[in-house]
């Protein structure tokens, strides 16, 4: 069979599960994994995306012990990889002996972006618009939209000559207030209906009229203090420290550092359906600034202490898109309680920030493996075919030879069973 399926997109979610059936020999058990839907139908899944035959699901944990301005909260994190929720969970443990997690946020601002080329003088288009800015945010900001209502919109406008080639464009920035929604949409919008104003303004001619994920104007911040003797003594304190360091002089450890942090936020923008590209594109981009950089900051206070912080963009919502349709991300946004867009990127921060501090501390002590382990040794015992009444032990056999394998896996399974 070929790919190339003339009106596939036209067909219903069943039809197309039929082509893929045969395209790629699927078996009757390998159809039905994918006809099961779970909470997110077949219908409001085809809703969401193009050409649906199914979904895919992930493991949805609680992180407890957040402590964040004083308030409490459980965390939903939707992810693959284990350790993560417990090692969040601990690191929030920790964080409670000394107050908790302290979170602020900025407005949250968007950059929408208007490309201008052709300029015969593109500082003198500069000026021509920094002179109107106040025309464009007004005839911006002239348009029914609940963003609008609420007391959003363009607040700012910015101007910049950037060159490529030999040849300078003038980048125009629309500064958007997008209240308690991630924005890209309306930041489109606007920026696509404010470009004939532009050109008009500056005689160029607009080619691309998009919002920036970098967004510097959007931050969350948290920081934390964590007891030295919870964390296992100042010499772990110190380690720590020296594996902070390793991380602010080498991009191939900071890059690692990063996405560490990442394992945090990222679940969390899962379980509430955002947008995870987005926001990792933003944050390494924020992190490469001056030069590739971790994203946190550590020191030790005059106690012997640690002292973690956090800053980083995060262009998340409460209201729109995939937030508004998925069943799961409406009820784990239930869960953690938030009342607004910047409190969900407070929570992400301070969530970001204990998941660097369990991290750094497995690296600094006993290795990242042995959080690992129990549950890699668990997979194994599940896919070497182990039922409920034996996968406990054969965990625990799998543990006490101290290097698990699928193959002992395999083994142990089969012995129990004869």
């Amino acid at each position: 069979m070929e790919s190339k399926i003339p009106g596939f997109y036209k067909l219903s979610p069943e039809e197309r599960l039929k082509i893929v059936k045969k395209f790629a020999n699927l078996t009757s058990d390998e159809v039905e994994n994918l006809r099961k839907t779970g909470s997110l139908s077949i219908k409001k899944a085809d809703m969401m995306i193009e050409n649906v035959v199914g979904t895919m699901e992930l493991p949805l944990g609680i992180a407890t012990n957040f402590l964040i301005n004083g308030k409490e909260y459980l965390i939903p994190m939707c992810i693959e990889e284990s350790s993560v929720v417990a090692a969040a969970s601990n690191g929030a443990k920790i964080a409670r002996i000394r107050g908790g997690f302290r979170a602020s946020s900025t407005e949250p601002i968007m950059i929408g972006q208007i490309q201008v080329t052709d300029l015969k003088n593109p500082e003198k288009a500069k000026k021509a618009i920094l002179e109107n800015k106040e025309k464009i945010i007004s005839e911006a900001n002239d348009r029914k939209s609940t963003i609008i209502k609420l007391g959003g919109g363009v607040k700012d406008v910015e101007a910049r000559v950037v060159e490529f080639a030999g040849e300078k464009m003038l980048i125009v920035h629309l500064l958007i207030d997008c209240k308690d929604a991630m924005g890209a949409n309306f930041v489109n919008t606007v920026v696509e209906d404010t470009a004939p104003l532009v050109e008009e303004l500056t005689r160029g001619r607009v080619v691309l009229r998009i919002l920036s994920n970098l967004a510097t104007h959007r931050l969350a911040r948290a920081e934390a203090v964590f007891d030295k003797k919870a964390l296992g003594g100042e010499d772990v304190v110190d380690a720590i420290l020296e594996a902070y360091q390793f991380a602010c002089a080498d991009i191939y450890r900071a890059t690692t550092h990063n996405k560490g942090i990442m394992n945090g936020i990222e679940a969390v923008l899962l379980a509430t359906c955002n947008d995870t590209r987005a926001v990792e594109a933003g944050v390494h981009a924020y992190a490469s600034i001056n030069g590739y950089h971790p994203l946190t900051t550590w020191e030790k206070n005059d106690d012997g202490d640690l002292i973690g912080k956090i800053e980083l963009p995060l262009a998340v919502g409460i209201v729109g898109g995939a937030t508004s349709v998925h069943p799961v991300a409406k009820t784990s946004r239930k869960i953690l309680g938030i009342k607004s867009a910047r409190e969900l990127a407070e929570v992400l921060a301070a969530v970001g920030l204990a998941q660097n501090l369990a991290a750094l501390r497995a690296l600094a002590t006993e290795g990242i493996q042995k959080g690992h382990m129990k549950l890699h040794a668990r997979n194994l015992a599940t896919m070497a075919g182990a039922t409920d009444d034996i996968i406990d032990e054969v965990v625990e056999k799998l543990m006490k030879d101290g290097k698990p394998s699928f193959s002992k896996a395999k083994e142990i399974v089969e012995n129990l069973k004869e």
